[in-house]
C-alpha cells in the first residue's frame, strides 16, 4: 500500500491507538508526519488527529476508526 500518510503528534494517546489499528490490519507502508514539524499541517489537522490520508485517491479517514472502518477506507473490506 503506497501513498498513505498518518498525521499525528509526538505525544498523543489516540495516535498510538491509531498506529495499533494500522499494525493489526497489516498496514506497514505508511508515512508518518508529525504536526510539530510543520505549522501548515498544524493549521489543517490540529484538532482532527490522528488522520490517515490516501494521497493517491485524495481521501482522508479521521479518528475514531477501527479495523473494519480502516479496511473499508483502504478498499479491502
Amino acid at each position: 500500500m503506497t501513498g498513505l500518510v498518518l498525521f499525528r503528534r509526538e505525544t498523543c494517546g489516540l495516535c498510538e491507538l491509531a498506529e495499533d489499528v494500522l499494525r493489526q490490519a497489516g498496514v506497514a507502508d505508511i508515512a508518518v508526519r508529525y504536526l510539530e514539524d510543520d505549522p501548515a499541517l498544524e493549521a489543517v489537522y490540529g484538532w482532527r488527529i490522528p488522520v490517515i490520508r490516501d494521497e493517491t485517491r485524495g481521501i482522508e479517514l479521521d479518528w475514531p476508526f477501527d479495523g473494519p472502518k480502516l479496511q473499508a477506507f483502504l478498499g479491502l473490506g
